[in-house]
C-alpha cells in the first residue's frame, strides 16, 4: 500500500522522484488558455511564471486526466514535474470539485508507478480539497502484482518483480496544515478506506482457482481477528441443516462448497444497525446454462459485491463508526456437472418460499435472497446489497454507472445522493409492480425469472420478496462498473474497481451521526 503524509516541506524544497501541479483550461489568460492551478505557485516561479506557456508549447491543454511530464528548472529540488490536466477553470468564487481532484491525482499516480516518493501541489487548502486529493492518488496507485515476477510463488527463486509495474511508494501532500486535526483526521481515513477498497481489488482480481467460497471466508475470518470484528462462517453442513436451499443450490454444482460469512462490527453507543448484503459467486460459469464463448474469462468479478461489503464493514470499524454495521457474504461457486441445480428444478428457500430455477445463469438473486432473509431476521434499521446482477442494467447505464432500487424512495434518494457525493455515479431506478407477474410459476411460489425487457428491474423485484417486512432496503446493481476491462483513467485501474465500497462508508458514516433518520 502507499503511504501518505502530510508534508511540512514546500514545493520548493521538497525531495522526491517528482512534483505534481494542476493546470486548467482558462480563457483570456496570458499564456492563451492555460492556467497553473493554486498550489503550484512555487513551481510557477521556479519557471521565472511560464509554466503554462512551456506546458502548451509541449501541447498541454489542460483536459481532465491529461498527464504531462517536463525536467524540473533548477530552482526545485525534484527532477520531473508532472503536470495534470483539471479541465475548465471553475467559475467565479467557486473550488475545483472534489470528483474532479480525485482523478486528477489518480491520473498523476498511475504515470509515476517505480517512483518511491512524489509530492502533490494541487489544490488542498480545505479539509475536503486534500481528502479527495489524498484517495484519489492512493487509489490511482493501486497495482495488482500478485501474481507477478518475483511475488508470484511459481517464479524461478530470487526473481524480482518489474520495478516500473509497482505502485507509487510515498504520496506527500503539499499545502495542507499536518499539525490540524482535521487534515489528520482526512488523512487517516484517506487511509483506512483506500486500503480496504484496495483489498476489496486484490479479491476481485485474485484468480478463481484461489479464490473460492472457503478462502475467501478465510480471508475474512482473517481480517475479523484483526479489526475486532465478529465472525461466523456457515458451511455446507450448517447450511443444509439451516435450509439455505438458494446458496446450495448454486453451490451443489462445484466441488468448493458454499459459505454463508456473518460479520458484525457492534459500537457500544450505536443507536442504528446497517446490513450490507453482497452476492460472492467466485466464479460464474452460468451453470448448466452455461455461458457463450467470450462471457466467462472475466467471471472471476462476481464476488465483487462480497468484495465490497466486506471492505465497507472493515472499514467502520477502521473508523470506530458509531454505528453498528453486519455484513453478509453469500459466498458460491456457479459451476455445471453432475450434480449442478438444472433448469426446472425447484429450490427450498430459507424464507420458506420455493423457487423454480428457469436459468441457472440467475444464481446472483438465489444465494441473496437467502442472505436478505437472514440479515432481516436480526431486524436492522435498514439493508443493502451489493450485486454483480444483471446484464440487463449495463444495457440501460453503461459501464461506469450502477442502479439503485428501492421498497423506499427516501432511501433510494439518499443513497444516490451519497453516491454521487462520494464520486461513485449512480443512478435511482423503479420497480415497477406490472413486471413481477411475470414470476410467476405454474410450479412454485415465484420462478428466478421473468420477463426480459427490464431485466435489471425484475431481478429487484424478485431480491424485494425476500426483504422482512417493515425494513428499508436498497439494492445496488453494480454489473458496470464493478470491473473494468479498459484501458485505466483516472483513479480507475484495469480490473477489479472497489465499486460502491465508499457509498457503503458513507452511509454507514451518515447513519452514525443521524442523518437519515
Amino acid at each position: 500500500m502507499t503511504a501518505l503524509t502530510l508534508s511540512t516541506s514546500g514545493a520548493a524544497t521538497l525531495r522526491a522522484d517528482a512534483l505534481v501541479v494542476g493546470v486548467a483550461k482558462g480563457a483570456g489568460s496570458k499564456s492563451g488558455g492555460l492556467v497553473v492551478a493554486p498550489g503550484a505557485e512555487a513551481v510557477d516561479k521556479a519557471f521565472d511564471g511560464k509554466l503554462a506557456t512551456v506546458l502548451e508549447t509541449l501541447g498541454a491543454s489542460g483536459a481532465e486526466g491529461e498527464v504531462t511530464k517536463l525536467p524540473a528548472p533548477s530552482g526545485l529540488k525534484v527532477p520531473v514535474v508532472i503536470a495534470v490536466g483539471l479541465g475548465p477553470v471553475p467559475e467565479k468564487d467557486e473550488a475545483y470539485d472534489a470528483e474532479t481532484l480525485r482523478r486528477a491525482a489518480g491520473s498523476a499516480a498511475r504515470a509515476l508507478k517505480g517512483s518511491k516518493k512524489a509530492g502533490f501541489a494541487l489544490p488542498t487548502e480545505s479539509v475536503e480539497d486534500a481528502s479527495a486529493v489524498a484517495e484519489g492518488a492512493l487509489l490511482g496507485a493501486y497495482a495488482f502484482t500478485a501474481y507477478q515476477g518475483g511475488e508470484n510463488k511459481l517464479a524461478p527463486k530470487g526473481a524480482k518483480p518489474d520495478a516500473r509495474k509497482l505502485p507509487l511508494g510515498e504520496v506527500a501532500l503539499l499545502g495542507t496544515k499536518p499539525r490540524d486535526k482535521a487534515f489528520k483526521a482526512a488523512a487517516e481515513r484517506a487511509v483506512a478506506v483506500v486500503e480496504e477498497i484496495n483489498r476489496a481489488r486484490d479479491l476481485i482480481n485474485t484468480p478463481p482457482n484461489d479464490l473460492y467460497p472457503e478462502s475467501f471466508a478465510a480471508v475474512a475470518t482473517a481480517a475479523g481477528k484483526e479489526h475486532g470484528i465478529k465472525v461466523q462462517v456457515l458451511d455446507e453442513k450448517a447450511l443444509v441443516k439451516g435450509g439455505y436451499g438458494g446458496l446450495l443450490g448454486v453451490g451443489q454444482g462445484s466441488t468448493h462448497g458454499p459459505r454463508l460469512v456473518k460479520l458484525a462490527y457492534t459500537h457500544p453507543k450505536a443507536e442504528k444497525t446497517l446490513a450490507l448484503v453482497g452476492k460472492g459467486i467466485t466464479y460464474d460459469s452460468g451453470g448448466i446454462s452455461l455461458k457463450p464463448a467470450g462471457h466467462n474469462e472475466t467471471m472471476k468479478c462476481d464476488m465483487s459485491g462480497a468484495a465490497a461489503v466486506f471492505a465497507a464493514v472493515v472499514s467502520a470499524s477502521r473508523l470506530g463508526l458509531q454505528v453498528n454495521v453486519t455484513g453478509w457474504l453469500a459466498l458460491a461457486e456457479n459451476m455445471p456437472s453432475g450434480n449442478a441445480t438444472r433448469p426446472g428444478d425447484v429450490l427450498h428457500m430459507y424464507s420458506g418460499k420455493t423457487v423454480e430455477v428457469l436459468n441457472t445463469d440467475a444464481e446472483g438473486r438465489l444465494v441473496l435472497a437467502d442472505a436478505l432473509t437472514r440479515a432481516s431476521e436480526e431486524k436492522p434499521d435498514a439493508i443493502v446489497d451489493v450485486a454483480t446482477l444483471t446484464g440487463a442494467m449495463v444495457l440501460a447505464l453503461g459501464n461506469r454507472t450502477f442502479g439503485v432500487m428501492s421498497n423506499d424512495d427516501a432511501f433510494r434518494t439518499s443513497i444516490h445522493e451519497i453516491a454521487e457525493e462520494v464520486g461513485e455515479a449512480s443512478w435511482p431506478m423503479p420497480l415497477p409492480a406490472d413486471l413481477r407477474k411475470g414470476m410467476d410459476s405454474p410450479t412454485a411460489d415465484i420462478a428466478n425469472m421473468g420477463e426480459r425487457m427490464g431485466g435489471g428491474l425484475v431481478a429487484g423485484l424478485f431480491l424485494k420478496e425476500f426483504v422482512g417486512e417493515g425494513i428499508a432496503w436498497a439494492h445496488l446493481d453494480i454489473a458496470g462498473p464493478a470491473f473494468h476491462e479498459g484501458a485505466p483513467y483516472g483513479y480507475t485501474p484495469k480490473g477489479g474497481t472497489g465499486s460502491a465500497v465508499r457509498t457503503l462508508v458513507k452511509l454507514a458514516e451518515r447513519t452514525a451521526a443521524g442523518d437519515l433518520g
